[in-house]
């Protein structure tokens, strides 16, 4: 009986020892478009971790226990998920509980038609767009983050947060996948960690548009700029000026998009600075 009272005392110690971690404490929303922070209490070894068949990234929280900072899908639906470990104990699964969570509407008026409903030659340029845009979500490098509580990349109003569901002209299109803040043109925006610009380009709906890879999975992308101050490969430090508001491709004035991307799973960046959270 003494032993099984100690067994427990160890356990709830070890409970809220692994809920007092930095990275928990600031990453840890298990809801749809939130984060997961998941303990990997039987490995002494960096393991490599998957969910839904993708790689995830791992850190060494407080120096002391490895961890995985999973990116939940909007999509995904409330109730138990679970990511598969593989380590010096083999290869076993995690299981974590998503939370639901509401997310409001969003109505906007486009005088432009095309940018509700694209001809077919405006489709096909969408379609190879988004093609190489999914394809730099995808990457996953072994950088490790210089930081995971990032700067915030400009100073302004949030004007539409995440997740909010969209409708165009009337025409529900797909949920809002990260931050607008609402800044004056030729704002210049900031790097929120360290990383390398994996993408450059200019598009339909999202105009001038960037991608910084921070390692292991975690990606910004920002769009509707002005005016892009990097080159494709370029190692950018945290803090550095890469591009300048505007209000290009799909936008009805200036403002800064930033989404966040975590094992391909776009998750909202509030969670990453502490700001604009209900």
């Amino acid at each position: 009986m003494i032993r099984a009272i100690i067994f427990i005392s160890s356990l709830l110690l070890s409970t809220v020892c692994y809920a007092e971690g930095f990275i928990t404490r600031l990453l840890n929303k298990p809801v749809q478009g939130g984060v997961a922070v998941i303990a990997l209490d039987k490995e002494t070894a960096k393991p490599n971790v998957y969910y839904k068949n993708k790689p995830v990234l791992v850190l060494h929280e407080d120096n002391k226990q490895w961890i995985a900072v999973v990116g939940i899908p909007l999509t995904t639906k409330a109730g138990t998920e679970s990511i598969t470990v593989k380590g010096q104990q083999g290869s076993y699964t995690v299981t974590f509980t998503v939370a639901h969570k509401d997310y409001r509407e969003q109505h906007i008026k486009l005088k432009n038609k095309q940018q509700v409903n694209p001809n077919e030659q405006n489709q096909q340029r969408i379609a190879k767009e988004l093609k190489l845009q999914l394809a730099a979500y995808q990457q996953f490098s072994n950088r490790i983050p210089s930081n995971v509580m990032f700067d915030l990349p400009v100073t302004g109003r949030l004007s539409s947060p995440f997740g909010l569901r969209r409708f165009f002209n009337g025409e529900e299109r797909n949920p809002h996948s990260g931050l607008d803040l609402a800044v004056s043109q030729g704002t210049p925006i900031k790097a929120p960690a360290d990383g390398e610009i994996i993408l450059i380009g200019d598009y339909f709906f999202n105009g001038k548009t960037i991608f910084i890879d921070h390692g292991q999975g975690l990606i910004s992308m920002f769009c509707h700029l002005s005016a892009i101050d990097v080159k494709l490969g370029q190692q950018v430090k945290r803090g550095e000026v890469v591009a300048k508001v505007g209000a290009t491709g799909r936008a009805t004035g200036p403002h800064l998009h930033w989404n966040v991307s975590l094992n391909d799973a776009r998750v909202d960046p509030a969670i990453f600075i502490g700001k604009f959270q209900p």
